[in-house]
């Protein structure tokens, strides 16, 4: 069971003192924290892309080689990578890079994005939303296989007897499918043997548990062996030494975030209720003390089948030292915690079976 990080290297105001960090500041930070989720035994960190103010992070590749350099052993993932608004041959390259500088840890990420202010930057058509990821992955994944490309599509120049490079160190170097739950990406992840990510922030992650069993099916049905997939899980969430500073600390900054996205959206207000119901079992928000964090952990990977979970914190802006020190907690007591107990229950399965 791996368990990591993602950010989305956010630059709201501070809730009490209405202050905004620089990008330049919050970069900072956010390197500072993939070196320390290193240090404390994290398995991944994950660094979004965004095209607006509220975050900073427009270029993961470049985050994650500036962390690449400072760590040891933890993955360095985009979380996601807007593919469809992107070049697969520069994506492909720069995490190259980053596989290079880190020896071997980079991974991508793609998806489409839950946002879409990066399509009309880069001069891209909403109405070809869905097209375009599915050729630019196509192109991807050719690139990944085969050093000489020759490919022709529909939204970007042929490409003839060309080699991408440089080569990553690994072989092949690993594509996510990143998705929200819709049926098609899950199935298509499967169709293509690679593994899944699912966006797990709202409703019950149950909800999920058919959308993994389709993931297999499909990838079974289509020649790859489903239990050497993996199944990540992003989801919100913070730890603290107690339950109630958790809540104390993670509720306001994440209530602000979330209706800022609301408004902008369409949803109703984001409430103490709607924040307190996500906090139960079988919620989707992952805040309470290590203990309350570690349980909902292993709930998720015994009835949704997750073997990656990955701890989105924070949502809204919150202190550094805060964000450090819930890093801290899930690496070091979190982390042993579910580690322990999977491996106890997955010993036991194998001796039923």
């Amino acid at each position: 069971m791996e368990i990591g990080i993602t950010t989305f290297v956010e630059t709201t105001p501070d809730v009490k003192t209405g202050k905004v960090l620089s990008h330049a500041e919050r970069i900072r930070e956010v390197v500072e924290e993939i070196v320390l989720a290193d240090q404390v035994g994290l398995d991944v960190f994950g660094v979004g892309e965004h095209h607006r103010e509220d975050y900073a992070s427009s270029a993961p590749a470049v985050v994650l080689a500036a962390a690449a350099s400072q760590t040891k052993q933890i993955r360095l993932t985009s979380a996601v990578t807007v593919l469809s608004s992107d070049d697969p041959v520069r994506v492909f390259q720069e995490f190259a890079t980053v596989d290079a500088i880190s020896n071997g840890r980079a991974e991508i990420m793609a998806g489409r994005g839950s946002f879409i202010e990066s399509f009309p930057l880069f001069g891209y058509d909403l109405n070809d939303y869905h097209e375009l990821f599915e050729e630019k992955l196509e192109l991807l994944l050719q690139i990944r296989d085969s050093e000489i490309v020759n490919w022709t599509g529909k939204h970007r120049p042929a490409i003839q007897n060309r080699g991408v490079y440089p080569r990553p160190v690994q072989d092949p170097l690993p594509i996510w499918i990143a998705s929200g739950g819709t049926p098609e990406s899950v199935a298509r992840a499967g169709v293509l043997g690679l593994p899944l990510v699912l966006a797990i922030i709202g409703g019950s992650p149950l909800q999920f548990a058919p959308l993994v069993k389709l993931y297999k099916r499909a990838a079974e049905k289509n020649g790859h062996d489903p239990s050497k997939l993996t199944v990540a899980s992003h989801s919100h969430g913070f730890v603290a030494e107690s339950t109630d500073v958790a809540v104390e600390k993670f509720f306001p900054p994440t209530q602000q975030a979330m209706s800022v996205i609301g408004r902008e959206r369409g949803w109703g207000p984001y409430t103490r209720a709607t924040f307190d119901h996500a906090r139960s079992l079988e919620g989707a928000l992952y805040v309470g003390d290590v203990q309350t964090v570690a349980e909902k952990i292993i709930f998720l990977r015994k009835n949704v089948g997750i073997t990656r979970f990955m701890l989105h914190v924070p949502v809204g802006s919150m202190p550094h030292e805060d964000v450090m020190r819930a890093i801290e907690l899930l690496g070091t007591e979190v982390a042993p915690i579910v580690r322990e107990e999977v491996k106890k229950w997955e010993t036991e399965e194998q001796a039923e079976l």
